[in-house]
């Protein structure tokens, strides 16, 4: 099968809005959670969430763009935008069929979907719909337009698995360049859920931090007092691309993508098997398809939503997996800076496994004041400042409502 590697990158984040401004906040610990702007949150139990800063769409998209699209396109075009710049690729130069989009949003146009039932209300229940309703809804929408600023003509479709859905993507673009289907895929996620209807179905659900007056701390894996997530929203994108290919046009390679899978739990609509069970296979299969052993992966971004149930049943699952006490395996939980992109999670980390990689540093996790006795003490979590680390292979986990776990392993490039 054919090599793959990552040429491109993007990002659009509550703690940045360029990869570089992305991985410095990740790297010193800024968290990006604050009380809400968009609407008046204060009717439900949580008032904060992880909103782009200083983002305006009309910065970066036209009139039209903005017009047909929901925010959770937006995003996507915004991210590979940079992507493609920074891979100094030249579609023209390229036959249209060998590139391709796999895209992944979990929720697609809730804005746009919240937006037109109110309006549909308000008249009374009169038919009057936007012709843009259903293209602005709909989860492909995302891929699609991509591929049409770009004229990719291959593979083009949209991945869904929760908050596993953007690994899923970049595990799908991984084996169709591998299996030779194609020569360049733009992948990754976008989420724009923060909306009154979202955020009001999580919030019913209990399943967010309800820390209003410390929102900035209220991420915090392993703490004995985690309450839930925090909501984020935004976009990753990344080129994937076959190895021959880029190496022949001279392209700056950052990582390969050593191997990937999935799983299911098999388990409870929205939590994760407590013993780990499906995770830890996840894992185990990830490094089987790679050609790697448990002592060959240096870092691990977990999961880690800093909720009560989930950050302990994915530390049984790594113990499961690397062993009770891994001494060469190094830690983190970057939720605690970025909060929780839901499909856009694994996109958003993967950027940041790969710039782990490319510069030797594994990032800090924050807010962790009081560790949970249920965190040995013995596992290398990176608590508080980053470190320095020469690393060669890392592994990002992100895992779903419905039980899908998605695991993707990166190594350092030759």
């Amino acid at each position: 099968m054919k090599r793959v590697v990552v040429t491109g990158l993007g990002a659009l984040t509550p703690v940045g809005n360029n990869v570089n401004d992305f991985w410095n906040s990740v790297t010193e610990g800024k968290s990006g959670a604050a009380r809400i702007t968009k609407f008046d949150p204060s009717l439900f139990r949580t008032h904060f969430a992880g909103e782009l800063k200083e983002y305006n769409p009309k910065d970066h998209l036209d009139r039209n763009e903005i017009k047909r699209t929901d925010p959770f396109t937006q995003y996507a075009l915004v991210a590979t935008d940079q992507a493609v710049e920074d891979s100094g690729l030249d579609f023209e130069a390229m036959d249209p069929f060998d590139t391709g989009v796999i895209w992944g949003t979990g929720q697609g146009g809730m804005l746009t979907f919240e937006e037109e039932v109110r309006n549909y209300a308000a008249n009374n229940f009169e038919p009057r719909f936007s012709p843009f309703f259903v293209p602005r809804l709909i989860m492909n929408m995302a891929s699609g337009m991509i591929s049409m600023k770009y004229n990719l003509m291959g593979i083009n479709y949209s991945t869904v698995s929760a908050c596993a859905t953007s690994n899923t993507a970049i595990m799908d673009a991984f084996n169709y360049i591998r299996w030779g289907k194609a020569k360049v895929i733009i992948t990754g996620g976008s989420e724009a859920p923060i909306t009154e209807a979202s955020f009001g179905g999580f919030s019913a659900m209990k399943a967010m931090s309800t820390r209003n007056e410390e929102p900035a701390t209220a991420s915090r894996p392993f703490d004995l007092e985690r309450d839930g997530f925090v909501m984020s929203e935004g976009a990753g994108a990344l080129i994937l691309e076959e190895y021959e290919h880029a190496k022949a046009r001279g392209a700056t390679i950052y990582a390969e993508v050593a191997g990937a899978a999935m799983t299911a739990d098999a388990y409870h609509i929205t939590a994760t098997h407590p013993e780990g069970l499906g995770a830890a296979e996840g894992m185990r299969r990830a490094l089987k398809d790679g050609g790697l052993k448990p002592e060959d992966v240096d870092h691990l971004n977990m999961h880690a939503t800093s909720t009560p149930v989930g950050d302990i049943s994915e530390i049984k699952a790594i113990q499961k997996v690397f062993g009770e006490a891994p001494d060469h395996l190094f830690i983190s939980a970057t939720k605690s800076v970025t909060g929780h992109l839901m499909g856009a999670a694994g996109a958003a980390e993967a950027i940041v496994s790969i710039k782990s990689l490319t510069d030797g540093v594994v990032p800090g996790t924050i807010n962790t004041e009081n560790r949970d006795p249920d965190v040995p003490d013995h596992l290398k979590i990176v608590f508080g400042d980053s470190v320095d680390k020469n690393l060669d292979v890392v592994m990002s986990n992100t895992f779903g409502f419905g039980g899908h776990n998605g695991i993707v392993l990166f190594k350092k490039a030759d």
